[in-house]
């Protein structure tokens, strides 16, 4: 039975009284589901599959995190969509965290308005982002020892990156901005500092890929797990969160979505760039099957399983990180 406790996070002097307490299982493991561009629509029968397959993702992996990496909500009534969409989670008494596309805020509802609702609901792991920080929910979620342990071993980022280039001189999506990875920094090295100075292992959960993504995929020397159907759609700019998170050393891999039919994983400079599983379906262009993506951490280490769950309950890309995305070195 999974035991929730509720908490308090401390993190240079701001409180998130709601935060749920996450701790490994006694067998070492931490297992999350993601969600990614849901796309639903509360009301429309072509939401029904994304819903569907929530509930058989939940109860064939019964995760003990839930992530919704945006593109959730897109249309209206946007409360309404989101009750139901959390429901199934809430429901099931499983710890849940958001981060926002750029797609979410476009029905009526600003992303502060977003990230009071989502942080009202029971369950909920985030808070809302500090003072003077660009976007909503860009958080550092740490997951606790097994048993009695209450020592942080490992850790959960979400970031928010953005919606649509806020240059006029500069076209397309939205990035991560400079002082969000900043901030990244400093919580990276406090935490790295508690730990002894060794980084604690860390993912991190954003919308829209980093440029690496292209990057790593297309040198076919990397990798590679899954496919590519369809261009990667980064921000223009490289405000330089990659770099960032190779010096901090303690981030394994990236999950984001944005792209909905892309489902691979790769690793580029030993950190695996991975994308979700689109979980929406028939709401968008996608005529694959939707499902989500499982990540299960092991405590104590740099390692993770991950998989692809389909909305018929099957199973596909199982990769262990780092051994089955060892890239050859150049010569």
């Amino acid at each position: 039975m999974r035991k929730i406790v509720t908490c308090f996070i401390i993190l240079f002097g701001f409180v998130a009284a709601n935060a749920q307490k996450l701790n490994f299982n006694n067998d070492g493991s931490f297992k999350i589901a993601q969600f990614t561009d849901v796309h639903y629509v509360h009301g429309n029968s072509k939401s029904d599959t994304a819903l569907l397959a929530i509930q058989r993702v939940l109860d064939a992996e019964k995760p003990d995190m839930v992530i919704f990496t945006g593109d959730v909500v897109t249309g209206r009534p946007v409360k309404e969509g989101w009750d139901a969409i959390t429901k199934p989670v809430i429901d099931r008494k499983i710890p849940f965290a958001v981060t926002l596309g750029n797609h979410d805020d476009e029905n009526g509802a600003t992303r502060m308005e977003l990230e009071k609702l989502i942080t009202g609901y029971p369950y909920n792991c985030n808070y809302p982002t500090a003072a003077l920080l660009n976007g909503v929910m860009n958080n550092v979620i740490p997951v606790y020892g097994s048993e009695k342990d209450m020592q942080v071993k490992s850790l959960i980022y979400c970031f928010d990156s953005g919606a649509y280039s806020t240059m006029r001189d500069v076209p397309g999506y939205g990035w991560i901005t400079t002082d969000i990875i900043d901030w990244y920094k400093k919580q990276s090295l406090h935490f790295t500092k508690q730990n002894n100075f060794e980084p604690l292992p860390a993912l991190a959960y954003f919308h829209i890929p980093l440029p690496e993504y292209r990057l790593a995929f297309n040198d076919e020397n990397n990798k590679r797990v899954g496919v590519r159907k369809e261009n990667e759609c980064p921000p223009d700019l490289n405000t330089g969160m990659f770099i960032a998170m190779k010096e901090m050393r303690d981030v394994m891999a990236t999950f984001v979505g944005h792209d909905h039919v892309n489902d691979y994983i790769v690793n580029y400079y030993d950190i695996a760039l991975a994308y979700g599983q689109f979980t929406g379906w028939r709401t968008t262009y996608v005529s694959e099957m939707n499902g989500a993506r499982i990540v299960q951490l092991k405590e104590g280490k740099r390692e993770f399983d991950t998989w692809i769950r389909l909305l018929d309950g099957s199973v596909k890309y199982k990769v262990a990180f780092p051994s089955d995305l060892v890239t050859e070195k150049k010569k």
